[in-house]
């Protein structure tokens, strides 16, 4: 969707202006961000945009170490599991305080009410805040977490128990993900008896190292740095998500000093980034698949032969030569190749339009058909650029004569579309929130999640698939797991209700000023620790100034 020139005029000059209200003495980090935020409550997101958003505010019980995808503790000091795998009893930290704002200020630290509240809003339809800001909590449920937990209780007010229907091999892993962020009994219990409950979801309060300022759709994202952190104080004063959705745009703005850092470059920039003596590019082997998603309940989509056809047509090499460049793999699986289970010796269908033409003449479509093919309108990790995507299939599809409609949403309404099963084509993809194969093989093509509103978009249920995943969920021996993992990509390739594009290396550009930050394998834009040097950089308009470089391309990790 285009945005009118006056428009876009008026929204920089709005960001321009809105910037420079910050106080002159304020060391400042600015983010120039892909996209808007869905919610500023990490329960009602799915998109690496959202979660990017709720990282600074919130902490969860337990998290990943560094570059990795190891569990440490967070809020959780420590933790036990019953020897039977369904106990899990969390000490919490002792101290950590919530932050505050205009309206509340928290009377006590951290508790174990606090962490049950938190999981029972999504768990519970009767919970008080469960339909506030028209709560779907699409994660929580296409995770199964509803089914699975069957109890969560306060043994004291700094240890709480969850107890689970059944073991469960990645639940821990979901907890370290952004909607197990621990929020405020007793803001939410302040707003609602003040008739408001919808400012908890507006104007979040969490225990993490910034608090929420201000949120301007379109234009920008403030925080500011919480001074008595439990983890300790950040090296900035504040940090804003600059919104840019146009990647030269970004690039633009990094290159002169308006941001400091920017996720998504275009893949024909890489090369004068790499030779601006200003500039850093950092670059990541991030687990992520983008793919082609087939909606099976829309014919003819409904046909195997024709979905095969499809498959049988596009020339994946090709996209990935002329728009994902050097960090672009062509994927054959919906799981990464740097992902345990990824079944390496999976095979595409061949390229072979004269016999995908045979398949759409069996399945009575001789002539082709016509059809829409939705494509995202932001850059993403897997999909730098959807319209020249959907433009290479649109004509891969056309010399076996299925002739495609192209179109787009701005990003937030593309999204419900997807979600809400609109698309019978549809550009999508997905980045690891746990580096687990279940956040791929369940969350995006398990039969939960094929329900409406769910992130199976291909709407696609195979009874033996999913019992070969939800199986392997139930199995604590990892090797055990891939095994059954590989029979599920077989049905899966078998089957076709994708056609996988590519995984992506991502990349982010940085000023050589910031220092600390370290890109992450599961695609978090994470500022933990992340700071500028040299005296220039305490400026509200932050232009060239030079200092300790940001980590280099090549180099891993997330930061604490």
């Amino acid at each position: 969707m285009r945005v009118p020139v006056g428009r876009r005029a008026a929204a920089l000059l709005c960001a321009a202006l809105w910037l420079a209200a910050w106080p002159a003495a304020a060391r400042t980090l600015v983010f120039c961000s892909e996209g808007n935020p869905e919610s500023l409550n990490p329960q009602l997101v799915t998109t690496t945009t959202g979660m990017d958003a709720a990282w600074p505010v919130f902490d969860t019980l337990v998290a990943f170490e560094p570059g990795t995808t190891t569990i440490r503790p967070s809020l959780a000091e420590s933790w036990t599991i019953s020897p039977d795998g369904r106990d899990y009893t969390f000490t919490l930290r002792s101290g950590v305080a919530f932050h505050r704002n205009a309206r509340f200020r928290p009377t006590r630290p951290l508790s174990a009410e606090d962490v049950v509240f938190s999981i029972t809003r999504q768990w519970k339809a009767d919970h008080p805040y469960h339909r506030v800001s028209g709560g779907q909590y699409a994660y929580f449920r296409d995770l199964g977490l509803p089914d699975l937990i069957e109890a969560i209780e306060t043994l004291d007010a700094r240890t709480v128990r969850v107890r689970l229907r059944e073991a469960d091999a990645t639940f821990l892993s979901n907890l370290a993900m952004a909607l197990g962020a621990i929020q405020s009994a007793e803001y939410a219990a302040f707003l609602l008896a003040a008739g408001e409950p919808e400012r908890f979801d507006r104007e979040p309060i969490g225990t993490g190292p910034f608090s929420v300022v201000a949120f301007q759709p379109d234009v920008a994202l403030r925080f500011r740095a919480v001074p008595d952190h439990w983890a300790g104080r950040q090296p900035v004063d504040s940090l804003v998500f600059s919104i840019t959705p146009n990647a030269a745009v970004r690039l633009a703005k990094v290159r002169a000093g308006e941001c400091h850092l920017m996720p998504f470059p275009n893949p024909a920039d890489l090369d004068s980034i790499r030779a601006d003596p200003a500039l850093t590019l950092m670059r990541e082997e991030e687990l992520n698949i983008g793919y082609l998603a087939l909606n099976v309940t829309k014919p003819p989509f409904d046909d195997l032969r024709v979905r095969r056809a499809v498959a049988m047509a596009i020339d994946k090499a090709a996209i990935v030569a002329g728009i994902y460049g050097p960090g672009g793999t062509a994927a054959r699986s919906p799981l990464p190749p740097n992902l345990w289970g990824h079944d390496s010796d999976l095979r595409d269908p061949p390229l072979d339009r004269p016999a995908a033409q045979r398949l759409l003449a069996e399945a009575g479509f001789p002539s082709g058909f016509e059809a829409d093919l939705w494509y995202p309108p932001v850059s993403r990790a897997y999909n730098p650029n959807g319209r020249r995507v959907a433009d290479m299939i649109q004509a891969d599809l056309a010399r076996i004569g299925v002739r495609l409609r192209l179109l787009t949403d701005e990003w937030s309404a593309y999204r419900a579309k997807m979600l809400a099963g609109v698309p019978a084509l549809a550009l999508f993809g997905w980045t690891a929130d746990n580096g687990d194969p279940d956040n791929f093989l369940g969350m995006l093509l398990g039969c939960v999640p094929a329900r409406p509103g769910g992130s199976n978009i291909a709407r696609w249920c195979d009874p033996a698939f999913d019992a070969l995943v939800t199986r392997a969920r139930r199995l604590p021996d990892q090797d055990a797991r891939a095994a059954l993992y590989r029979q599920a990509q077989a049905i899966f390739a078998r089957e076709v209700p994708w056609v996988p594009i590519a995984h992506s290396a991502v990349f982010v550009v940085a000023r050589r000023e910031v220092t600390g930050y370290r890109m992450d394998p599961l695609g978090r834009h994470l500022f933990r620790g992340v700071g500028l040097s040299g005296p220039e950089s305490r400026s509200t308009d932050p232009r060239g100034a030079p200092g300790a470089r940001a980590r280099p391309q090549g180099a891993a990790g997330s930061v604490p």
